[in-house]
């Protein structure tokens, strides 16, 4: 397992641009704008357009974004904490460098989205739409990911520390050292087959087995079908 290279921030008081932010003092996003260093905090935005928006060293903290859009804007540097995003458009985003603690992300759309070195702690993920993502370094410490599609997806050096999956969608996905050792559940809704370049523990290949042998196509029986016997000759 390669080592994680990016570190990330137990507070936002730990973060190094943190004496830095300045208040969102806006009434709403707006599209291409660019961010920097601004606190967005206790805010509730309900459909917001911020298609190709650019959130450079921001937090964004207790903060609601229903509806709208975000769609290919970009996080660089950025902390999330304690936000709900329901039903909102966030396909082809870029993500690097992002810490986000005791999120909630329901009904998202994320699809061809690209996160590199982002830890996501005591975040809930329900009905996430991740297909075509690419997934780098990536850290789910603590999280339920429920019926999340990551279908056609990349998960390279993705770990799962206690964290709960459930009904996870794995079709046609690549996974490169991804790790699933920690998870307190494995449940895939599909995509047995594309656990190859996981690394599981003994225990979840025990409860994978019949899924997996049922992917692969091989018929499982115990005992030795009584064969028919032959007649005797006279």
């Amino acid at each position: 397992m390669a080592a994680m290279t990016f570190k990330a921030p137990q507070s936002l008081s730990e973060l190094p641009y943190a004496q830095a932010l300045e208040p969102f003092d806006g009434s709403g996003l707006g599209v291409e704008e660019r961010y920097d260093t601004v606190h967005f905090d206790g805010l509730t935005l309900d459909e917001q357009d911020a298609g190709g928006a650019v959130f450079l060293e921001c937090a964004i903290t207790d903060t609601v974004l229903e509806g709208g859009s975000l769609r290919r804007a970009r996080f660089n540097e950025v902390w999330l904490q304690g936000d709900r995003f329901v039903g909102a458009s966030a396909a082809e985003t870029n993500w690097m460098d992002v810490t986000a603690d005791s999120c909630v992300l329901a009904g998202v759309e994320a699809f061809g989205a690209v996160l590199r070195r982002v830890v996501f702690r005591r975040c809930k993920f329900d009905s996430v739409n991740l297909r075509a993502a690419r997934l780098h370094e990536v850290v789910f410490e603590d999280c339920v990911l429920r019926d999340v599609d990551l279908g056609g997806a990349r998960l390279q050096d993705v770990s799962f520390p206690g964290t709960a999956l459930e009904r996870l969608r794995l079709g046609r996905a690549e996974l490169d050292a991804a790790d699933l050792r920690g998870a307190t559940r494995l449940d895939l809704a599909d995509g047995h087959d594309s656990l190859r370049g996981a690394v599981i523990g003994s225990a979840q290949l025990l409860d994978l087995a019949p899924a997996l042998a049922a992917a692969l196509g091989i018929v499982v029986r115990d005992g030795e079908e009584e064969r028919p016997r032959r007649p005797r000759r006279r």
